[in-house]
């Protein structure tokens, strides 16, 4: 099918898939590396692209969120790239108002406070149609990327865009969509389903545009102990699993690895392992070997340095990620963070990251 260098759709062909090769769990020569939020704020170039448009607007240019993806390449010899976007932008394209208040983070000014207001969400049937700006966005940045490095999608879990529905913006406790699971559980359930049925034609409609990988990102996970996630996020994270592949498979299109991040999930972590995705993420409270005899050989682990290690030297940054590198082993593994870069970080040090996996995992491959 490959004709003069275009593979299917007329995408450039990969030229280094490293990174999709260790999600599938196959031999590599050396270990993938990415960032959670890679294009973001930490880099001047991103603060300058996006000073010209509020959030979500930016979100809805694909010329825009294909600039910024790429903006992180142009820097560092990443192994994947991850499309700029928003969980929330499901919930908006369920009809509800979402906005990003600079400084405080995103706010919706209606959450759902009362059973009878799952009657305004939009059908959820039509929420692809919705985000088709997000799928131009990926075939766009598919296209530019000339098959440098494989093009991650993304959506956020069930639980976590509840989470953000029902408490109108972040929140330390979630007080208020725990009260939901506790006191309105069928409720509970049926915007969890409502929310499920939503993301599983986005997901596989962001495979049809181009994206090579997708991760579903439960950051909120650790708010709920062993006994609500098992009720209320994990069949739902196994659903979109499930449904996503079948629905991969009727549309004729080939399967990608999926990334389940369960941030604070570690109670979880034999059950997300048995999940359906290929990818277990971890974060940073998760000591690595333990990890792996957890989750034994069956799957890839993906993670987990602390973000924060990256305001330590680059000299200290080299020796924690040989460390972690060692721990983890250099098969079915993909460097990353534990959790997402922050604003404040110095772009050198992102570097000094990404170049110390690759230096020591190319030492460890040749031991």
């Amino acid at each position: 099918v490959e004709m003069n260098g275009f593979g299917p759709k007329g995408f450039p062909e990969l030229k280094n898939d490293t990174f999709l090769r260790a999600a599938w769990g196959k031999e590599t020569d050396y270990i993938p590396v990415w960032c959670m939020r890679q294009a973001g704020r930490y880099l001047p170039e991103f603060r300058e692209t996006r000073a010209a448009q509020d959030f979500f607007s930016t979100c809805r240019s694909p010329e825009a969120c294909c600039e910024l993806t790429l903006q992180p390449l142009r820097r560092f010899p990443l192994d994947a790239a991850i499309i700029f976007s928003d969980i929330l932008v499901v919930p908006q394209a369920l009809g509800m108002e979402v906005t990003m208040v600079p400084g405080k983070g995103p706010s919706f000014p209606e959450p759902l406070r009362e059973e009878r207001d799952l009657e305004h969400l939009r059908d959820p049937a039509v929420v692809a149609s919705e985000l088709d700006y997000v799928f131009q966005a990926i075939t766009l940045t598919r296209q530019r990327l000339a098959g440098r490095v494989p093009l991650i999608g993304f959506a956020g879990a069930p639980w976590t865009l509840m989470t953000y529905m029902v408490e109108g913006g972040g929140s330390s406790t979630m007080a208020q969509a725990k009260r939901w699971l506790y006191q309105r559980p069928q409720a509970s359930h049926q915007l969890l389903r409502i929310l499920t049925d939503a993301l599983v034609p986005y997901l596989v409609g962001q495979v049809a545009a181009g994206a090579q990988a997708l991760q579903l990102f439960e950051s909120h996970a650790g708010h709920l102990g062993p006994q609500l996630f098992t009720k209320f996020a994990l069949p739902y994270i196994r659903d979109v699993a499930k449904r996503v592949k079948a629905g991969l498979q009727k549309a004729g299109l080939a399967p990608v690895p999926m990334i389940i991040f369960a941030k604070d999930g570690h109670f979880a972590l034999e059950e997300l392992a048995q999940a359906g995705y290929e990818v277990v993420g971890l974060d940073w409270t998760v000591a690595p070997k333990k990890a792996r005899e957890r989750v034994g050989k069956m799957v890839t682990l993906q993670g987990n340095l602390d973000p924060c290690a990256l305001y330590a030297s680059k000299e200290e940054i080299g020796r924690l990620v040989q460390q972690m590198l060692n721990d983890f082993g250099p098969q079915r593994y993909i460097a990353n963070l534990g959790h997402g870069l922050y604003p404040d970080m110095d772009p050198e040090h992102v570097g000094a990251f990404v170049d110390a996996v690759h230096k020591h995992s190319r030492l460890l491959h040749q031991n």
